[in-house]
């Protein structure tokens, strides 16, 4: 009997080959190598299909529509690797197709929305950012700052922003990238009431991100994704590290605005978790995950089964629904890119008044 010769060109080729064809029809299944959008045919129409609208940013962030339907996106130009770059948050008109730069220095916006009066509410980080939250008459062009200090301690790094029925303003503030000190003892969820009070609602999180509130106001949604560092490129070459805590959790939300942990909804770890998130108008969850095994758009029941599935070309950072007649259009931003995709339901939005 004739035994093979493992280090044999034919016996290599042969295992090459096996590999190369395994690792295609993963591609193919789970939409690493492109694929199509998938799932529920109440959430996705078999004819749906990604739209590249830009693709010239350092790394897109936060996609929120104005009350004239254009899309604001963050820039979030890492300082060391962009050469000391100040940020950008870009507006894409849907009417002719041009982006434009908004305003730069953003103080490094992350996330944004837009709250019922058609302002814009930002999140700004650290590595040279501002650090706080902010509110932008598009009006006038005036901003304000809503929340810059806690304890008289200068925030984490702001990074996701959702509003409530009542105007209360929530947002995450964990620490990704930044040469900038820790001043706050915890990665947490605060929330900024109409009279200007802050609060810290949510501790228990891990390391939070992105948010989102159920149009029925009674659940939070808050990302954890713990990449188990307060700044990765800060390293030392060789330092070793551990990723924490990688879920999608639900927690209470009661009328007052405090919240409380009920359940982790999915599980990613040991892969990498979401990013940003957005709600339907039935309160079915899209998730930008991060997971390298199979990254995109995920779409899920408010308890956390999976619908759909859209395979995003570059790894996904946010998402967020048009309004009005665009109500049905996911914008989503993954990593230099902006995209838009039609889906059979419309999102959750603050009404404007």
């Amino acid at each position: 009997m004739n035994k093979i010769n493992p280090l044999s060109s034919t016996y290599n080729i042969t295992l090459y080959g096996l590999l190369f064809l395994t690792l295609f029809l993963i591609h193919i299944e789970y939409g690493i190598a492109g694929g199509k959008p998938k799932g529920d045919p109440s959430i996705l129409s078999a004819e749906a299909e990604l739209e590249l609208l830009f693709n010239g940013a350092f790394f897109a962030e936060g996609p929120a529509v104005a009350p004239d339907g254009s899309v604001y996106f963050s820039d979030i130009t890492f300082t060391k690797g962009s050469n000391m770059q100040a940020g950008r948050i870009w507006n894409y008109n849907p009417h002719n197709g041009i982006t434009k730069v908004f305003r730069s220095p953003s103080g490094m916006s992350n996330g944004i929305k837009f709250d019922a009066h058609g302002r814009m509410i930002v999140a700004e980080g650290a590595d040279y950012g501002g650090r706080r939250v902010t509110r932008t008459d598009l009006t006038t062009g005036k901003t304000e700052i809503i929340a810059g200090l806690y304890k008289y301690r200068p925030f984490n790094s702001p990074n996701d922003i959702a509003i409530d029925e009542k105007e209360r303003i929530y947002f995450s503030d964990p620490r990704y990238i930044g040469h900038e000190p820790i001043d706050q003892p915890i990665m947490g969820v605060y929330r900024i009431d109409p009279d200007g009070g802050i609060q810290l609602i949510v501790t228990d999180a891990g390391k939070p991100n992105g948010i989102a509130i159920s149009p029925d106001q009674k659940s939070l949604y808050v990302v954890s994704n713990d990449n188990g560092s307060l700044g990765l490129d800060r390293l030392p070459e060789g330092t070793l590290y551990h990723k924490g805590r990688m879920a999608l959790l639900a927690y209470d939300l009661t009328e007052d605005g405090t919240a409380s942990f009920r359940e982790t909804l999915v599980d990613y770890a040991p892969q990498d978790g979401p990013d940003g998130l957005t709600v339907d108008i039935e309160g079915n969850l899209y998730v930008a995950v991060r997971d390298l095994t199979r990254y995109g758009i995920y779409v899920y029941t408010p308890t956390g089964v999976e619908l759909a599935y859209i395979p995003t070309p570059k790894v996904p950072t946010n998402v967020g629904f048009g309004r009005e007649q665009e109500g049905n259009t996911l914008y989503i931003t993954a990593e230099s890119d902006l995209y838009r995709i039609k889906v059979k339901k419309k999102g959750y939005q603050l009404p404007f008044r």
